[in-house]
């Protein structure tokens, strides 16, 4: 049948059955009242391990219990016939527990219920758990059993601990070895980077205490033995007039080049032994003589002469493609025919110069400045002309070729660029420097004053000319312009004469000539017609201690050179 079944109904009328429990499907189960039933004792459901029928007063007077329902299950219930739900046929097995909440559906099968239940229709289990026998109840002893601690959660914090405490260890010790290691490279590094500062030192001979400069077993190296390659060049302004002498210097020892310029004014001796000026030496003897003097008064080797006009000057520069140079002065353009016109060289730091304007700026002299201003000027267009030279001896060679100059014979178009190209590679890396040859007012020169740079820049030893045999000529001015006493002296010393410095005075109208001995009174007269002076000018009188001639310049002295 298929109609559901419910209390009160079944097969045989008269029937009666009540609900028992649910199994572990969750389906009701009932069992059948039975239509006598001895008295029972009311139910109590704390009373555990208590059977119906149980004498808690202990009278001895036990009631039958035909059967006892055990809600908790303790198992100490006799063994009734068990309820088959799914008709197996296994009935009167013995007694199995009921749990009435269905703890034991997460814990695998649960035993039947403990009563003798009645038989439910349509209610068949699952066909694989109808087929299952029943597991026989086993008897479990202490022994048998493994425990197992449970772990400490505390011991867990501390195993946490140490392998913290372990990797911090271990962390702190590899930062130490790579902290070592570094400081080891960092040490080798340095060592090697001071020996080889110490070895190009050595090798440029820039050393201190093993340069050849320096002081060996108490005296020092002889500036004489580095090796100096050294040519003169002059310059000639074709327009203006006048020249301007310098050295330039490779010095192949130290790896230093320099240019030495020469005032006009420093003492020659010429071919036939009197004392000249270098300006008067250049337009008088040439190239050749004063060459040879120069070698005598500053103690050098000169390898050659570069004779440069204004004009192959300004083609070098262009040909260079215009130079930079620091301008200490503005200069005016010779062209300008009114006043006010712009300057054709600006004062001011990396100034670019053309060839046009570079010879303008080397030959410039402001009114009453010394010729040892525009000398330096000319110095600065030489440094800037070899900045921007090839330092290729042939690129440079190919240069000093198309100046299409006529050079001295004993420097030919080869050795000179050969030569300017060295130069040029020392002024590219900063290894060039200009240098002014210190004059004193005479015209000679004082070893002391001289030895930074005849001793230590050109290796030589100053010899000047033997003054007793020029007339000392001291000169004061009273002129009232103090330009015209450099005039004198330029004019003096060109012509031969020895210039001495006499102070200035009191504005004097006429000029004055004055000798002592009567010896010297033609010398007094050739002074003033060097001068310019009258012969009217000449007369005996007073003159200084360390003076042949006395000359005073008043306002009626008009300079005849420059």
């Amino acid at each position: 049948m298929n109609d559901r079944y419910d209390a009160g109904y079944g097969g045989d009328q008269g029937e009666q059955y009540e609900l028992v429990g649910y199994d572990e499907y969750g389906r009701p189960v009932y069992r059948q009242i039975a239509e006598q039933q001895a008295p029972q004792q009311a139910y109590d459901p704390y009373a555990q391990q208590q059977g119906y029928g149980y004498d808690p007063y202990a009278t001895g007077t036990q009631q039958p219990v035909p059967q006892q329902y055990d809600p908790y299950g303790t198992g100490q219930q006799p063994s009734v016939p068990s309820y088959d739900p799914y008709a197996t046929g296994t009935v009167g097995v013995p007694q199995q527990h009921y749990d009435p909440y269905g703890q034991a559906a997460t814990s695998g099968r649960q035993p039947r219920v403990a009563e003798q239940t009645a038989h439910i229709p349509q209610q068949a289990g699952p066909a694989e758990d109808a087929q299952a026998p029943e597991r026989p109840q086993q008897d479990y002893r202490t022994e048998q059993f493994a425990f197992v601690e449970e772990p400490d959660s505390d011991s867990e914090d501390v195993i946490d601990w140490l392998n913290f405490t372990e990797n911090r260890t271990e962390r702190r010790e590899e930062a130490k070895r790579r902290a070592r290691s570094r400081l080891v490279a960092l040490v080798v590094v340095l060592a090697l980077v001071a020996v080889g500062g110490v070895g190009y030192l050595w090798y440029a001979g820039k050393l201190p205490g093993l340069s050849s400069d320096a002081k060996k077993g108490g005296t020092t190296t002889a500036a004489g033995a580095q090796n100096r390659d050294v040519i003169v060049v002059h310059l000639h302004n074709t327009k203006g007039g006048g020249t301007s002498t310098a050295l330039l210097v490779d010095n192949t020892t130290t790896k230093q080049g320099t240019t030495v310029l020469l005032p006009n004014s420093l003492s020659l001796t010429d071919d036939d032994g009197t004392t000249t000026t270098l300006a008067k030496s250049v337009d008088d003897d040439g190239s050749s003589g004063t060459r040879d003097s120069l070698d005598t008064v500053l103690g050098t080797d000169i390898e050659g002469t570069w004779r440069l006009d204004t004009p192959y000057l300004q083609n070098l520069v262009d040909l260079v493609g215009n130079i930079e140079v620091d301008t200490n002065t503005d200069v005016p353009d010779p062209a300008a025919k009114k006043k006010g016109t712009a300057p054709l060289v600006h004062q001011g730091k990396d100034q670019t110069l053309s060839g046009k304007t570079a010879v303008a700026y080397a030959t410039y002299r402001a009114p009453g400045e010394a010729q040892n201003a525009q000398l330096e000027r000319f110095g600065q267009v030489m440094a800037g002309v070899l900045r921007k030279l090839s330092s290729d001896p042939t690129a440079a060679t190919t240069t000093v070729q198309t100046l299409a100059q006529i050079l001295d014979p004993s420097l030919t178009d080869k050795d000179l660029g050969t030569f300017l190209a060295k130069l040029a590679d020392l002024a590219k890396g900063g290894d060039y420097k200009t240098a002014l040859l210190p004059v004193q007012s005479d015209g000679t020169l004082s070893a002391q004053a001289s030895a930074s740079v005849v001793k230590d820049v050109l290796g030589g030893t100053a010899k000047s000319p033997d003054q007793g045999s020029a007339v000392r000529v001291s000169v004061q001015n009273a002129s009232g312009v103090k330009a015209n006493t450099d005039k004198a002296r330029v004019v003096l010393l060109n012509g031969g004469f020895t210039f001495l410095e006499g102070g200035t005075s009191t504005a004097t109208a006429t000029s004055k000539v004055v000798y002592t001995d009567a010896k010297d009174k033609e010398n007094a007269s050739e002074v003033a017609k060097t001068l310019g002076l009258p012969a009217g000018a000449v007369s005996k009188g007073k003159t200084t201690s360390n003076a042949d001639v006395s000359v005073i310049l008043g306002q009626d002295y008009k300079p005849s050179s420059s």
